[in-house]
C-alpha cells in the first residue's frame, strides 16, 4: 500500500523502493531494457515494483513509488496485469475503433494507472479499470500495441500534478519499456475549448503532438489531407480579413480591439489567425514575460472609463425591426426542407425558454450551449449552425430570439423575450434603474480573450461555411498515434520481426483484414537457426491467444540451411522473418482482437470502417451507417426497423419520382410529413402494428407503396422481408422468416 507523504515513508521500519518522479524512467534509470515489449514489462515489474497483497478482479497489482522530495509526497503508480482468457471483455474496442480489428489478441494487457490525488492512500478495488478520473490510464498490450486511456492533470482535479508532468511520465515509461505503438482519443477540453482544434490551429497539432502523436484517422469519412487541409485553411486566415468579415457585425467592434492590441503588443508582425492565438497561447503560458510590456500598452492609452447606462423601458425600442422566421424561411436558399427549419427554430427556442425559466442562471446562452442543447432533438448539426445564423430579432411563435454580445465575458449569446401584440412588453424595473457598463479592455484576462476569439472566430464567422467546414473536420479528428519504429540499436544482438505464414483461410479473407503486425525477437549476435526458430516460437506463444501451441517447423528462404548454421551470415539484423508450422488455433474465439464480427460499414460520409462513433445497421443489406449521418441523435432510441437509401431507392423503384425527393434518409423513416400521407389515413395501420402515430409512419410509407400492387411472394425479396417486419415483430413465426430472408438476400 503506497503512502503519499514522504516523511511516512521514513518512519517505515523497511524502507520501500522510491525513484525520482522527474527523471524516473530516463536511459539507465533505473533499468536500461534492450528486449521486446513482453520482455521488459517482466524486467520493469521485478526491479522497479512490489506486488501487492490483494487483488482486483482476480488480476495482479504491483505498485511503483515515485518521489516529488521538493512537494513532500509520494505519488504511486499501479500496474495491473489482466489475463485475457480470464477477462469478461478478452477483445478491444480501442484496438477496433483504431484501425487494428486484425491484430490478434495478445494474451496478457498491463493497465498502468495513477489514481487521483484522494486515493493514494486508500486499495484499489473492483471497477477501478473502468474509471475515467485517474491521472493517468493507459493499457498496452503484451505485444507493445497499446492506448492512453486519460491524463487528468489540475484541470482534472489534481492538487499536484500537472497534466504536462504526467504526460512527460507516460511518455518515458512508453519510450523505456519499448511500446511499438500506442493510440489517445483526445476530447480534452480547458475552458470549455477543445484543445485538438485550438492547438491544431496554433501549432499545426494536437496538444499531444508534443509528445510526438500524429493523425491516426478521422471519423465520419475524415481523412489526414482532410484533417491538414482544414487545419491550413483556418491558421491561414488573415487578420485584416477577419476584421472586415465582422465589420456588419455586432462583435465587430471587440473583435478588431483584440486583434489590434495583440497586434501591437506582439514583437514580430502577426499576420494570419494562427500567428494570433500562437501569441496568445505564449502570453498565457508566460505571463510574467509580458506583464511589463502589457502595463506600458494599457498606461499609454487612455483608461478605460466606468459609463452609467440608464436602462429605458424597452417599449421605445418599437423601432427595431423584426422578422417572422416562417416568413424567413421562405426567402432561405436551403437544402433542408422548410419543415425541417421551422422545427429547428422551435426546439432552439425551447432550449432558450428552459435557460430563461432557471431562477439561478441570469445569462444567456452561448452558440456552443444552444447547440448543444438542441441535439438532444436534433443530430443535424449542419441543420442546426445553419438556423442559429438567422436567429437574430426572429419571432418564433411568441418569442422574438435576440443575440448580443455578453459585456462581460464578450461572447456573443442568444436570448429570448416574449412577444406580445407586436412589442416587446415593458419590463417592471424603474426606469431610473442604473446598471454599470463593463469596460472592454483586451489583455486583462488573456484567458477570456482566447476563449471570446476561439468562440466567434470559429463558431459564429459570418457567412462562411467553409470556415464552419473545416472546424468541423477538426472536431471529427479525435484518434491520434504515436509510433517507435523498429529498429536496430545494439550490433552486439540480432532483432527480427517475426511473421506466421498465413493459412488458406487468411487468404481467403485478406480483403477483408489486413495482415496482424509481427513480432519483435531478439537474439545473441552468434545465434543459430535453431536458436531462431525456438525463440520465434517461444515469443508466438507467450504473446497471442490463438498460438498458444504453435510449433515453427522451417523460416522461409532458409529451408536449405542446417539448424546448426549461423544466422549472421545468411541474414542482417533488423529483417523480416516468415515462420511456416502447425498448431495454430484457427477457430478460436480469441483471434482478432475486434472479434470474430465480420460486419460492414458503409456509411454516406465516405467512412468505410469502424471510427467510434454510434451507428446504426440497415435491417435490409445490413450494412452499419453513423446514426449522425442519418439525423438521428446520439440521446434518441434507435428506430426498430431502419432502412438506408440506397436500399429504399431499390425498394421503391420508378416511385420516388412521383412523391417528394429525400434529403437523407431520416427523412423517410424518421419525419412522418416525409412523402406527405396524412395521418388519419395511416389510423388504422398504426393500430394493427401498435405503434405511436410518429414511429409507424415510416412503415406505412414503405407499405402504401406495395399495397397499390399485389404482393407475391417470392417476386421481390426485398419487399418480403420489409413486409414482415412492419406487419409484426413480436411472432416467432415471422422473425423466422425475416431471418430466412435476409440470409437469402
Amino acid at each position: 500500500m503506497s503512502i503519499p507523504n514522504l516523511e511516512n515513508c521514513k518512519k517505515r521500519k523497511r524502507w520501500p523502493k522510491l525513484f525520482d518522479f522527474n527523471t524516473f524512467c530516463e536511459p539507465d534509470c533505473p533499468i536500461n531494457p534492450r528486449g521486446p515489449f513482453r520482455d521488459n514489462m517482466r524486467l520493469f515489474l521485478q526491479q522497479c515494483a512490489e506486488p501487492e497483497d490483494y487483488k482486483v478482479e482476480g488480476m495482479s497489482i504491483w505498485c511503483t513509488l515515485l518521489v516529488i522530495e521538493s512537494k513532500n509526497f509520494v505519488v504511486p503508480l499501479y500496474t495491473i496485469e489482466e489475463d485475457v482468457k480470464e477477462s469478461v471483455r478478452p477483445f478491444c474496442d480501442l484496438c477496433r475503433c483504431n484501425g487494428w480489428s486484425h491484430n490478434s489478441v495478445s494474451k496478457r494487457k498491463y493497465h498502468i494507472i495513477i489514481p487521483v490525488d484522494s486515493e493514494w492512500s486508500q486499495k484499489l478495488e473492483d471497477g477501478v479499470c473502468d474509471l475515467q478520473t485517474h491521472l493517468l490510464h493507459g493499457l498496452i498490450h503484451c505485444n507493445g500495441f497499446g492506448h492512453l486511456l486519460c491524463i487528468n492533470g489540475r484541470e482534472g482535479g489534481s492538487k499536484y500534478l500537472c497534466g504536462r508532468e504526467i504526460m512527460d511520465l507516460w511518455d518515458r515509461i512508453c519510450a523505456s519499456l519499448r511500446t511499438r505503438k500506442i493510440t489517445v482519443e483526445d476530447v480534452s477540453k480547458k475552458r470549455s475549448m477543445d484543445l485538438r482544434l485550438l492547438y491544431g490551429i496554433a501549432y499545426g497539432h494536437p496538444w499531444f503532438g508534443r509528445w510526438g502523436y500524429k493523425f491516426c484517422h478521422g471519423s465520419f469519412g475524415v481523412t489526414e489531407p482532410i484533417y491538414f487541409r482544414a487545419i491550413e485553411i483556418l491558421s491561414t486566415m488573415e487578420l485584416e480579413k477577419i476584421i472586415q468579415d465582422f465589420s456588419d457585425t455586432s462583435l465587430s467592434k471587440s473583435i478588431k480591439q483584440i486583434i489590434h492590441y495583440y497586434k501591437d503588443l506582439s514583437p514580430t508582425q502577426l499576420i494570419t489567425f494562427k500567428d494570433l492565438l500562437r501569441f496568445m497561447l505564449a502570453i498565457r503560458s508566460c505571463p510574467c514575460v509580458w506583464k511589463k510590456q502589457s502595463m506600458t500598452a494599457t498606461t499609454t492609452s487612455k483608461p478605460p472609463i466606468n459609463i452609467v447606462l440608464r436602462r429605458k423601458p424597452l417599449i421605445k425600442e418599437k423601432c427595431m425591426k423584426y422578422r417572422n422566421f416562417s416568413s424567413l424561411v421562405g426567402t432561405m436558399d436551403s437544402r433542408w426542407p422548410t419543415r425541417r427549419l421551422q422545427y429547428a427554430a422551435e426546439v432552439i427556442v425551447d432550449a432558450l425558454k428552459a435557460k430563461k425559466e432557471d431562477k439561478h442562471s441570469q445569462e444567456g446562452m452561448t452558440r456552443q450551449d444552444v447547440r448543444d442543447a438542441a441535439r438532444m432533438h436534433i443530430g443535424d448539426t449542419g441543420l442546426l449552425d445553419y438556423v442559429l445564423k438567422s436567429m437574430n430579432n426572429v419571432v418564433v411563435g411568441k418569442y422574438v430570439v435576440q443575440r448580443a454580445v455578453n459585456p462581460k465575458t464578450r461572447i456573443l449569446e442568444y436570448s429570448i423575450e416574449e412577444f406580445g401584440d407586436g412589442i416587446i412588453p415593458v419590463k417592471s424595473e424603474p426606469e431610473s434603474e442604473t446598471v454599470p457598463a463593463q469596460p472592454l479592455l483586451p489583455g486583462a484576462d488573456v484567458n477570456a480573450d482566447v476563449v471570446f476569439v476561439y468562440e466567434n472566430v470559429l463558431f459564429n464567422y459570418p457567412e462562411s461555411e467553409l470556415v464552419e467546414v473545416a472546424t468541423q473536420a477538426i472536431l471529427d479528428s479525435k484518434h491520434f498515434v504515436k509510433e517507435w519504429p523498429f529498429r536496430v540499436e545494439n550490433d552486439q544482438m540480432l532483432s527480427f520481426i517475426c511473421q506466421v505464414m498465413p493459412t488458406w483461410n487468411d487468404l481467403e479473407a485478406k480483403f477483408h483484414r489486413k495482415a496482424p503486425p509481427g513480432e519483435i525477437i531478439v537474439l545473441p549476435l552468434h545465434a543459430s537457426v535453431l536458436e531462431l526458430k525456438q525463440e520465434a516460437e517461444s515469443a508466438l506463444r507467450d504473446t497471442y491467444c490463438m498460438l498458444e501451441r504453435f510449433v515453427v517447423i522451417e523460416i522461409e528462404h532458409m529451408e536449405n540451411l542446417d539448424d546448426k548454421d549461423s544466422l549472421c551470415k545468411f541474414v542482417e539484423s533488423g529483417a523480416e522473418i516468415f515462420v511456416k508450422g502447425y498448431g495454430m488455433d484457427i477457430n478460436s474465439q480469441l483471434r482478432y482482437e475486434g472479434g470474430s464480427d465480420n460486419w460492414k460499414v458503409r456509411c454516406e460520409c465516405g467512412a468505410c470502417d469502424d471510427d467510434g462513433e454510434r451507428m446504426v445497421e440497415c435491417d435490409i443489406c445490413e450494412v452499419w451507417q453513423h446514426t449522425r449521418c442519418n439525423g438521428i441523435d446520439d440521446a434518441d432510441t434507435v428506430p426498430q426497423l431502419f432502412i438506408c437509401s440506397g436500399c429504399c431507392d431499390s425498394l421503391m423503384p420508378g416511385k420516388t419520382e412521383t412523391h417528394q425527393r429525400f434529403e437523407s434518409s431520416d427523412d423517410l423513416l424518421m419525419i412522418p410529413a416525409a412523402i406527405g400521407y396524412g395521418a388519419e389515413a395511416a389510423e388504422p395501420f398504426y393500430q394493427a402494428i401498435g405503434y405511436g402515430a410518429e414511429a409507424a409512419e415510416p412503415f406505412y410509407q414503405v407499405w402504401k407503396v406495395y399495397s397499390s400492387q399485389p404482393l407475391v411472394p417470392g417476386a421481390d425479396i426485398y419487399a418480403d422481408v420489409v413486409f414482415l417486419k412492419m406487419m409484426n415483430f413480436s411472432t416467432t413465426q415471422n422473425q423466422k422468416l425475416v431471418q430466412s430472408a435476409t440470409q437469402a438476400i
